[in-house]
Parts: C-alpha cells; sequence; structure tokens
C-alpha cells in the first residue's frame, strides 16, 4: 500500500503485508479501501482492507458461502461498489460486500454472466447492468448498486447463436418523457462484433471482428445454371411483381423515397456485381477470412458484402480448450468446375494454447453455405503443417501436420489418401525454422510411427541437414519462400541480342534474412560498424547454401517477396540514413548451351535429362540495391493465372496505402547507359533510387487503416489480377499490370464499332451490285 501526495507526488507512508496462502488471478475493488481476491488454490475468497494505513486479511472458502460448489474459482472484474462476481465451471455467482465486509450471495446462475462498469444516474446513486446469455436469448437487467432486488430495466433481446458469449458490457442513461432512467446498452461479444441494445431491440450491430484477420483463402461461387424459374430466382412471384412495379414507379417518377431506396437496394442485389454465381472472367470470388476471434467470413468479391459467418466450435472456450487460438486456413476440398453438385470446402486449424505442444483443433467448413461439416480435437500438438501436392479421388487435398515431437500425421485419415501417400513417400521434404536457435533444418519421412503413438497415419521423420548461425553474430529476422500455387509461363528468359537466360525455378528456395546480434533492434540503437545484413539463398531439400550476400552497415526489419526466380527484400542502410530494397535473380548455367537445334532434334539436347537436387546446380545470380523513399509494412507481388503478365509489386507503405511498383525498376541488369537492344527489351537506365509516382497508388487517396497484409487472386482473364489488402478496414480492387490486353475496356463504344460493321458490309454488298453491273455492261459491248 502506498500513500501519495497527489500535489507533488511525495510518497508518506508504504505498508506491505503477506499472505501465505498466495493469490491467484485478478484483483476486483469492492469499496475505496476494500478488495477481495482469490488465495492460491481458488477455493478461498480473501477480503483485503485498507484502513487506518494497515492491511488487514479476511478469509472466507467459498464453500461456506455456495453448498455443492467444487472446483477453483475465478474472479469476474467489476467496479461496481459492493458487488463482485465470480466464476466455477459453468456456474456464476454475484457476491455483495457488505460495510463490515461481510460476504453474502445474492444470485446464482448457470448462465455466462458479464457485469458492467457503475453509471452515475443521480446523487448518490449507482447503476450497473448484467447480460447473461441463454440459448437463443440475451437477458438484461439494469439494477441499482446499493438495491439488487429492483430492477430499473429488464429486457430479452433474440440473437444470433454464432457471436458466442457476451464478453463486455457497456450501458449509458438518457432521460423519456415521461421523466423516467432508460438505457442503452453497448455489448461485446465472443467474436468481437459489437451491438447497441436499446428498448428490447438491436439497433445496430457492427461486425468488428473482421478487423482482426489472421488468414484469408478464396473459393470460387457455384456455375450459374440454365432453366432456374424467375419465381426461384426473386423467391416468390409476388416479390417479383412487386420489384416491377417500383421500377415502373421509378420510371414514371411516383417513386417515395422509401421506394426509391428499396428500387436501389434490388439494384444492388441483383446486380452483376454481386451475383451468386461464377462470372466468365473470374471476378466473382469468395474471399473466406479468420479472424482472430475464430469466427469465419465469406465476403464477395462484388460488393464485399457477408455472404455468412460462422463462429467455429472447434475455437470456443470450453472445458476441454480452455485458451483456443486460430492458426491458418487451407483449401481442403476444390471440387472440379464440371462438379456442379458438389460444394468446396476449406480446412481451418487451431490449437489449444500457446505453448508448443498444446493440443491442435481440426474444422472443415463448406464455402457455399457456412456449415461446419466436422471438427476434430487432435491429441498431437500442431507445429507446422504442409499442404501436399496431391489430392485423392473426391479431390480432397492431403496435408501433412507435424507436431512438437517431429512426427508427420497425414489427413484425411482415408485408406485411398494412404496409398497415394505412401507411393510419393520418398519424395516429400520439409524444412523448420528455430528463429531463437538461429536453426534451420531440413526433414524427410523415415517410416511409420513406433511406441506409443503409433498409428495408421503417424509417421516418423529424420533430419537431413542443419544450418546453425552462430548466435554470437547472426541472428534470424525474415524467412519467406515462393507461393505453392505460383505458376510460371515459361523457364526461359530472352535478354539483349537475342540471347537467352534460364530461370532458376524451384519450390524449394528458402531466402532467409539474417543481422548483427547488436543491430536486432529498433533502428538507430546501433552504429553503421556494428550491424550488418546477410542475405541467402538456401534449397531445403539438401541445405546447399545457394547464394550468399552480406549488406555492411544495414539494419531490419526486413519484408521480402519470393516469385519465380527472383527474390526482393527491404531494409534501413544505416550509412545512408535511407531504407534500401534489393533484388536477387538466379539462374540456371547448366542449360545455357540449349540453343543448338540439331541437339534438340537428334535427341541430345539436355533439356530431355533428368533433374535432381541432390545434383550440385550450376547457378549464377544477378543483384542490385535502390534506396527506397518509404517504409514498408509488407510486400506481396501480383499473380495471374498463366503467368505471362508483367509482375508488380505491392508495397504496404507506413502510411496504410498500397504502391503498385513495377519488377522492370527492379532490374537487376539496369545500367546507366543501356544499349539499343537493352532499351528495346525495355531496361530501364540504372538511377540510385526507386521512383515513386502518385499514380501508382492502387489505394488512390484511401488509406487502409491498420494495414496488416496483402492478397493477390489471379482471376480467369490474364491480364488481371485481384488485389485484397487487410488490417483496420478492409480494401479490394482489380489490377492489370500490363493493361487490359486481353479485353476490351468499359468505356469502350460498342455502337460506333456495330455502325462501321454495318457500313462496312453494305459497301461490300454495293461495290458488289457495281461491280456486276459493270461487267454486265462490258459483256454486252
Amino acid at each position: 500500500m502506498y500513500q501519495i501526495n497527489a500535489l507533488n507526488g511525495e510518497l508518506l507512508k508504504h505498508e506491505s503485508a503477506a499472505f501465505s496462502g498466495g493469490f491467484l488471478g485478478e484483483v476486483s475493488p469492492v469499496f475505496s479501501e476494500t478488495v477481495v481476491a482469490l488465495d492460491s488454490t481458488g477455493l478461498i475468497l480473501l477480503t483485503v482492507s485498507f484502513q487506518n494505513g494497515m492491511i488487514s486479511f479476511q478469509q472466507m472458502p467459498i464453500s461456506n458461502l455456495v453448498k455443492d460448489s467444487f472446483g477453483p474459482a475465478k474472479i469476474i472484474p467489476s467496479s461496481v461498489t459492493g458487488i463482485f462476481a465470480i466464476k466455477m465451471n459453468a456456474v456464476t455467482i454475484v457476491i455483495r460486500v457488505t460495510d463490515e465486509n461481510k460476504l453474502e450471495v445474492v444470485e446464482k446462475t448457470n448462465h455466462e454472466t458479464s457485469i458492467s462498469d457503475a453509471l452515475p444516474i443521480s446523487e448518490g446513486q449507482q447503476a450497473f447492468a448484467l447480460v447473461q446469455r441463454a440459448g437463443p436469448e440475451i437477458h438484461l437487467r439494469v439494477k441499482l448498486a446499493h438495491s439488487w432486488d429492483d430492477n430499473l430495466l429488464k429486457e430479452s433481446v433474440k440473437m444470433d447463436q454464432h457471436r458466442g458469449l457476451v464478453h463486455k458490457i457497456y450501458i449509458n442513461n438518457y432521460i423519456r418523457t415521461d421523466k423516467s432512467y432508460g438505457f442503452r446498452a453497448l455489448i461485446v461479444m465472443e467474436d468481437h462484433s459489437l451491438l447497441l441494445l436499446q428498448q428490447g431491440e438491436i439497433v445496430w450491430s457492427r461486425e468488428d471482428g473482421l478487423a482482426s484477420i489472421i488468414d484469408v483463402t478464396t473459393s470460387e461461387l457455384p456455375v450459374e445454371r440454365d432453366g432456374v424459374s424467375v419465381a426461384k430466382v426473386e423467391h416468390n412471384l409476388f416479390e417479383w411483381l412487386k420489384g416491377h412495379m417500383l421500377k415502373l414507379k421509378g420510371t414514371l417518377m411516383l417513386a417515395s423515397p422509401q421506394d426509391i431506396a428499396a428500387i436501389q437496394s434490388m439494384r444492388l442485389k441483383n446486380s452483376e456485381k454481386s451475383k451468386m454465381t461464377r462470372d466468365h472472367n473470374g471476378f466473382r470470388k469468395l474471399l473466406i477470412v479468420l479472424t482472430r476471434a475464430g469466427k469465419l467470413f465469406a465476403l464477395h468479391t462484388g460488393d464485399g458484402h457477408i455472404v455468412w459467418s460462422y463462429l467455429l466450435q472447434s475455437l470456443q472456450k470450453s472445458k476441454v480448450c480452455q485458451h483456443p487460438i486460430g492458426l491458418n486456413l487451407y483449401k481442403w476440398q476444390v471440387p472440379h468446375h464440371h462438379a456442379m453438385d458438389e460444394n468446396p470446402s476449406v480446412l481451418v486449424i487451431g490449437k489449444c494454447g500457446p505453448s508448443s505442444d498444446a493440443p491442435g483443433a481440426l474444422s472443415f467448413v463448406d464455402t457455399y453455405t457456412g456449415k461446419e461439416l466436422s471438427s476434430l480435437s487432435l491429441v498431437h500438438s500442431v507445429a507446422q503443417v504442409i499442404p501436399l501436392p496431391y489430392t485423392d479421388s473426391t479431390e480432397q487435398r492431403l496435408h501433412l501436420l507435424i507436431d512438437a515431437d517431429k512426427h508427420a500425421h497425414l489427413y484425411p485419415k482415408t485408406p485411398e489418401a494412404i496409398s497415394i501417400f505412401e507411393r510419393e513417400f520418398s519424395n516429400i521434404y520439409w524444412y523448420s525454422v528455430e528463429d531463437d536457435n538461429g536453426i534451420i533444418k531440413g526433414h524427410a519421412l523415415r517410416g511409420k510411427c513406433t511406441g506409443e503413438v503409433a498409428d495408421e497415419v503417424c509417421f516418423d521423420t529424420r533430419e537431413l541437414w542443419s544450418i546453425v548461425f552462430p548466435s554470437e553474430s547472426e541472428k534470424i529476422i525474415a524467412t519467406v519462400t515462393r507461393k505453392l500455387n505460383e505458376v510460371v509461363h515459361t523457364q526461359a528468359k530472352v535478354i539483349a541480342d537475342q540471347e537467352v537466360m534460364y530461370k532458376y525455378i524451384s519450390r524449394n528456395i528458402l531466402f532467409v534474412a539474417t543481422v548483427a546480434l547488436k543491430g536486432s533492434g529498433e533502428i538507430g540503437s546501433v552504429t553503421p560498424e556494428e550491424s550488418w545484413l546477410v542475405a541467402y539463398l538456401i534449397d531445403t531439400v539438401t541445405g546447399r547454401i545457394l547464394h550468399r550476400v552480406t549488406h555492411h552497415g544495414s539494419q531490419g526489419p526486413v519484408h521480402a517477396v519470393f516469385s519465380e526466380n527472383w527474390v526482393v527484400y527491404h531494409y534501413f542502410n544505416l550509412k545512408a540514413h535511407r531504407y534500401e530494397m534489393s533484388v536477387i535473380e538466379i539462374y540456371d548455367q547448366s542449360r545455357a548451351d540449349n540453343k543448338d537445334v540439331w541437339k534438340l532434334v537428334l535427341g541430345k539436347h539436355n533439356l530431355t535429362s533428368p533433374i535432381s537436387l541432390y545434383s550440385r546446380p550450376d547457378v549464377i545470380t544477378k543483384l542490385q540495391s535502390y534506396f527506397f523513399t518509404h517504409s514498408v509494412k509488407t510486400i506481396a507481388v501480383t499473380s495471374t493465372t498463366k503467368g505471362i503478365t508483367s509482375k508488380q509489386l505491392l508495397i504496404g507503405t507506413i502510411g496504410d496505402q498500397v504502391l503498385a511498383l513495377d519488377k522492370r525498376f527492379l532490374d537487376p541488369r539496369r545500367t546507366v547507359n543501356p544499349t539499343q537492344a537493352e532499351k528495346e527489351e525495355g531496361i530501364i537506365p540504372l538511377t540510385d533510387s526507386l521512383p515513386i509516382i502518385p499514380q501508382s497508388y492502387v489505394t488512390h487517396a484511401l488509406r487502409v487503416e491498420g494495414l496488416r497484409g496483402i492478397i493477390t487472386v489471379p482471376a480467369k482473364l490474364e491480364s488481371t489480377t485481384l488485389v485484397f489488402a487487410h488490417g483496420v478496414d478492409l480494401f479490394f480492387t482489380q489490377l492489370a499490370p500490363s493493361r487490359t490486353y486481353d479485353s476490351l475496356t468499359d468505356d469502350f463504344n460498342y455502337a460506333l464499332l456495330l455502325i462501321t460493321i454495318v457500313a462496312l458490309v453494305a459497301a461490300i454488298f454495293l461495290t458488289w451490285t457495281l461491280s456486276e453491273r459493270k461487267e454486265l455492261q462490258e459483256n454486252w459491248r
């Protein structure tokens, strides 16, 4: 206990007292000089008083207050004078503290209860709210702090089951016309949504869980079917007629403001943009997002509306799983585009606690309906998830889950999946990164598990190689690899003078960035001589270091992106006091002589020779560094369906905007004076810094507040890529890095084209008629 002079901060008195039983959990103040707490066992309530400059304890076993009590308790903090609550398993007990520090149970319920802060409503009176979730309803009561028996307000509101329990409640009051007090309640639900309750109704709600997205994937919409009746599309004939009557009133300018609003909502609902079917160009998709609260949302890319949402049962707090954490989303089943009666599904992976050995949890969710198909509570942990490039006959993708004990578990657990996996057993490799220890390891499978964890789908692993970075000189701060679904159009790159360079294309290259141990702090915490940054390209099958480059006087943080045969990374140059971006391109020299057509004809071309990662690759690298103006939050790269369109880097700046930077600016072959052949190839003259063109901001004048991630998705149209940026705000757009060379623009003049075609056809017939007449006259002569 400290007594401090509020005027000058002088410490007037300091007292301390020890309690032999220790303390557990939070402390709840009940009076200005009294708090309540639990002992270390959670079975005894302690009333701690600070009176007359002394500290005193009073103990009360919970069993004396509540009969049939069992298990340790937990205090629910409250700022209401004289009131606090404890929770024991599924039972919530509200306790009142009298002026003599005696404890009295005023309510016991089996429902989850939340208590609001105290709200002064008049001199000497405080009101507070209790809210409970009971099945499909929320029960709200507002009471006076000194009187438990009377209710100032008692309401029940129907609530969506997929919002979970009530986490917090805040109230304010207003004066009704009859001079009585009315109350509004702002409720925070388990799925992080906000709701305002007033007079037994939900006035408005906000899905603020979307401000904490942790992973994103996409799903195709269903194929549009022919022969669907009008009544089915419009739900019923009455709605169809009503819609046409409203449109007629709008055309005749007889519509009221309410009718105009209804017409606009109908147009939005029935517009091509927000249809719930696939379009020809692949612009309409579902964005499946997982939030930190463990809730799944399906967002339509047309207008961003929420198609469905579902709070996952496997990621809700329960007796089995006290601290659920969502980890990642993966595509589980992607039916063939001709399979019209099958729905795709996603796999959601979580775990029950922050520790590495916490047991995992799996959920399988239908992306069209949002229904949870099934869920699994795993007995093993989930340290790493490896989506395998194999599918079974039902288009379910095979996944390998690595636990903390380095055992590999195959999902789905079907005989067909096991037979497919066993055929590819010797071709499966993966790596693990231990940031704290500075170790990167390569792994492969050894055989089926033995011992207590023996299972048909459990496999032992073996360590193939390891790279240990010296802890006294280097610390791993960034790792990045290529996307598994990235498409590379061609391995050959034609350069000036018709020369050909072959990209070193491998899905097994890992980019690793390390910094000096002193330089692992914030920018400016060390001198340029004490810090350096090292970039590595590592083959994850053999552990071979393909390339290593050191940037002296540089410091993190490092943001990187890997695509095709190149990697771009961003860091800070302490010597120049500026940010830098570097690019490394890696090429395959073993195919440098693949220019003889006769060798290809005679079968002596080395393109026909088998490739093995265990043979030492003959590679060369090209690198270049450029100054960059902005600090960076994240970097992504555009992706298209065939990989033909040129690439753009999407840079999330510190100003929460997305900047599109052409990859040609980060070409390591740029020179100050490019030759004519290089100019024809598209090489830009070398400058020391990268240009920031205002028109290149994808977000234009908008800001994606709290930007955390950028995801790119290819459309069916090769020239177009879909971009989704998320943070506190959500942003979606379409990009055409090489412009829409494979489609007509939106402002194309179709009428002029039609008139031109008609005029040409008419001219052809006219000239043909005149030609026939002239030929006939010449023959008569």
